[in-house]
């Protein structure tokens, strides 16, 4: 199931990755349009095909982070105690997960040579704040596809990803079982100081692997 998180995660990131526009695209226009804009920038640089972790990290920093409500998916993600948190723990919570799932799911990026995204039939309502939008990834030469479902919400920047849900499971709700073990054992600040020591082993790994490369 992890795989697959990470699989569907690149698609994710993908489908978040809009440039800032004049107007607003409705969430599926810009599924279809964002996904194939940015899987042509991947399958044409060759170090972002070979897993080049600082590229990677360079275009989703740009492309996509501003399209995720990192507040929102935080405040899914650690559940009841998320109002228990003061205002500056809530910051280091939402920068530490932001990084978790941004260092976690940019290596999906170069799973997406081959891979197509349905986006189902949508229709939006003039007056919708939230939607879903289901998309299956079909993989050539598997008869089985992937369903997920992007939940968005509309800000007054555009819509935004604060969850998806692959095959029945929710994204966010898969971390809220292991933060709220977290919590109840070390507290608040222990899960702060457990997602910081991932970040920094993540970024540590990274680093001496591209190092390792470069010889």
């Amino acid at each position: 199931m992890k795989r697959t998180f990470s699989l569907v995660c690149g698609a994710l990131l993908l489908c978040a990755a809009a440039g800032a526009r004049a107007d607003v695209p409705e969430p599926d226009v810009l599924i279809k349009s964002t996904v194939r804009e940015v899987l042509d920038i991947v399958r044409a640089d060759k170090e972002l095909r070979s897993g080049n972790q600082k590229k990677m990290l360079e275009l989703v920093d740009a492309k996509v982070l501003p399209h995720f409500n990192f507040e929102h998916m935080t405040k899914l993600a650690v559940g009841k105690s998320w109002k228990k948190a003061t205002p500056e723990q809530k910051q280091e919570l939402m920068s530490e997960f932001r990084i978790l799932l941004v260092r976690t799911y940019t290596k999906a990026f170069t799973s997406y040579r081959d891979q197509i995204v349905e986006v189902k039939p949508f229709k939006l309502d003039p007056a919708a704040t939230e939607v879903t939008v289901k998309t299956a990834i079909v993989k050539p030469g598997s008869q089985q596809p992937i369903l997920v479902d992007y939940d968005m919400e509309k800000m007054p920047d555009g819509w935004k990803v604060y969850d998806l849900t692959v095959e029945g499971v929710s994204l966010v709700t898969s971390y809220r079982g292991t933060f709220a073990d977290q919590i109840q054992q070390v507290g608040i600040d222990g899960l702060i100081k457990t997602l910081e020591d991932k970040n920094r082993t993540a970024a540590s790994n990274a680093a001496l692997a591209e190092k390792a490369e470069s010889k």
